[in-house]
């Protein structure tokens, strides 16, 4: 993890650097992000302020994952959390996961690559993997740090055992919650696109439709599609998340790698926290426009998603401990 976050962290160094001198692609700032005004952390800055401070933060986070490499100090772990954090929270807004949601449109032509992944979010998703590459050196170091197995992190027999225990208990709570959270947002889609003024206006279900015609069903569609991801969270506790039911052909009684739940779990638990902490920070800003305000249920629902993806995090993290195998490192289970 630390070469590979070393690697993303010179690129971007690289980058900061040819940005300041003039090179195009600056992703960052209203001027060169059209879609960024407001919703973007870094809508107010500048190339020529900013470009210089990126080129800086890539070249010495750099050298603090190549130094994590051979010395973990808890100076440079607190640095390599802060870039974490940073990269994968802070700096991304709603619509890496927006974008994600619409994906299949690119299936049936309705539009283009270009249009629906332009670079600033294509670059927002960059960052995210280079958070996630961050918090898998900081994670590495303090296992060797704490003179654990730097593969798995147990550092006794006993660990595995009591871990997937405990994780039994607490990650059934935390799934209850994943899956409870997006179902607030899902029934005030569902209810608009049935002509139910829920937690709105009907002036403004009316005005919506008549400025986008059929946005409520296109809003119906990403509901159904976060009750579905809902459903998919209860496999973090049932049986079927564990062997393929019998109604999947090709694959039923098969085992579920771990994997194949972990990750999309994982990358949905990310983004639907950075877009939930999006609509806190415009919402306590007053950023928001006042139709918005006046139509509690626009963002309502939103608020909540930051608990959600904590809670989807905590939930794939307990699927992890308890089917985690033996490490092939350490021979701990």
């Amino acid at each position: 993890m630390g070469p590979a976050a070393a690697g993303w962290s010179s690129i971007y160094g690289v980058l900061g650097l040819a940005w300041s001198a003039g090179a195009p692609g600056f992703p960052f700032g209203h001027e060169h992000d059209r879609y960024g005004e407001t919703i973007s952390v870094l809508d107010p800055v500048t190339r020529s302020g900013a470009a210089p401070v990126v080129a800086v933060l890539g070249l010495f986070g750099a050298l603090v994952a190549g130094a994590l490499t051979r010395v973990a100090t808890r100076a440079a772990i607190a640095v390599a959390w802060v870039y974490a954090v940073g990269l994968t929270f802070v700096l991304p807004d709603y619509r890496p996961l927006i974008r994600v949601a619409y994906t299949p449109m690119l299936l049936i032509g309705e539009v283009g690559f270009a249009e629906m992944y332009p670079w600033p979010v294509l670059n927002q998703m960059l960052c995210i993997g280079g958070g996630l590459l961050w918090a898998g050196t900081a994670v590495v170091a303090t296992r060797r740090r704490r003179s654990s197995c730097t593969s798995c992190g147990r550092a006794d027999a006993a660990e595995g055992t009591d871990g997937r225990l405990a994780a039994a208990r607490w990650g059934r709570v935390a799934t209850y919650v994943a899956v409870g959270v997006p179902l607030i947002y899902c029934l005030t889609r569902w209810a608009w696109a049935l002509g139910i003024p829920l937690g709105v206006s009907r002036e403004f279900l009316r005005a919506g439709e008549a400025d986008t015609p059929g946005i409520w069903l296109i809003g119906a569609m990403l509901g159904t599609l976060g009750a579905g991801g809902a459903v998919l969270t209860l496999g973090l506790i049932q049986r079927w998340g564990e062997i393929y039911p019998r109604w999947i052909p090709g694959l039923r009684g098969k085992t579920v790698r771990p994997r194949t739940a972990i990750v999309p779990a994982t990358l949905v638990a990310i983004m639907v926290t950075t877009a939930g902490l999006m609509y806190v920070r415009i919402t306590v800003l007053g950023q928001l426009p006042g139709e918005f305000r006046e139509n509690v249920a626009t963002v309502g629902p939103e608020l909540f998603w930051p608990l959600w993806g904590i809670a989807l995090g905590a939930a794939t993290y307990a699927y992890h401990l308890r089917r985690r195998p033996a490490c092939r490192v350490c021979g701990r289970s």
